[in-house]
């Protein structure tokens, strides 16, 4: 665990850029290359895995089954994972993150400079409770048919239909040293009847009753409240690496907060552009 405290600052009524570029040049296989960002209240010299932090981002690998770019907000102390899966780079490489949090509640995160997701904080977030709910005082009628497709009542099965699966085999023959004191009667081994149907059902129809899938009707949700304010934060003031890692040597560099996309978008292509345009993506 690792930080570094800065003049503190809100976001309210601007817009957040959080930018850095990680390096796995150990070849990762599982560990996280994330920063936190805090809030000015944070006591550098006790920082662990439980301090409150505001944001979450960056990338996290563990095997084949996480290679995940994490996006968590801290909501009224409790943090809240994106909805979505965004797939981190898992290669030896310089990569550059970013994340772009605007006033109106949208979001972006871009990877190398190319956006990779982007969306609305309520939608791709669980931060507010759902608009809508299931009307708790409605119930699907007892007579609501919901097949399809129904036996037919004229249709019957042939009256040559049973046959059992297995025969006796017709060719085998009781061996000449066969010895019924010995080894008991002899009975033919048995094979598949050709003649076997299998188990009769009855043709199908189309249902006359019937009247689709029954939809549960929704209602507001009186506990739903819209919030203006999901991407602000009263104070951050440090950032900060507390990671966790099966082999140490990540690389971590350029690291920018502003409130300027553009300016953030410029300094990625001075920074980590100039690596890749030179060739030397593994610098």
């Amino acid at each position: 665990a690792i930080s570094s405290r800065f003049e503190p600052f809100s976001n309210r009524d601007k817009t957040l850029v959080v930018q850095f570029t990680v390096k796995h040049e150990q070849n990762i296989d599982c560990g996280g290359g994330y920063v936190k960002l805090f809030p000015d209240s944070l006591n550098q010299e006790d920082m662990h895995g439980d301090s409150e932090y505001n944001i979450m981002f960056g990338p996290d690998i563990c095997g084949p089954g996480t290679k995940k770019v994490h996006v968590i907000f801290n909501y009224k102390g409790k943090n809240v994972l994106i909805n979505k899966d965004i797939r981190c780079k898992d290669d030896e490489f310089t990569h550059l993150y970013t994340l772009v949090v605007r006033p109106d509640n949208t979001y972006e995160v871009k990877i190398d400079n190319g956006r990779v997701e982007s969306g609305s904080l309520e939608e791709d977030w669980d931060m507010l409770p759902p608009r809508k709910i299931k009307d708790p005082q409605a119930r699907k009628p007892d007579d609501w048919d919901e097949r399809a497709k129904i036996d037919d009542p004229e249709d019957t099965k042939p009256e040559d239909w049973d046959k059992p699966e297995h025969i006796p085999d017709p060719d085998a023959k009781k061996p000449e040293d066969w010895d019924e004191e010995m080894d008991g009667e002899w009975e033919p081994p048995v094979i598949q009847n050709p003649e076997y149907k299998g188990e009769w059902r009855p043709r199908q129809i189309d249902n006359p009753d019937y009247k689709g899938k029954w939809v549960h009707p929704e209602i507001d949700n009186p506990e739903y409240s819209p919030d203006p304010h999901l991407y602000a934060y009263d104070s951050f003031g440090v950032i900060g690496l507390d990671l966790w890692q099966v082999k140490s040597g990540t690389i971590f560099d350029n690291f920018l907060i502003t409130d300027d996309e553009k300016l953030a978008e410029e300094i990625g292509n001075e920074t980590w552009g100039v690596t890749k345009v030179r060739g030397g993506r593994g610098q």
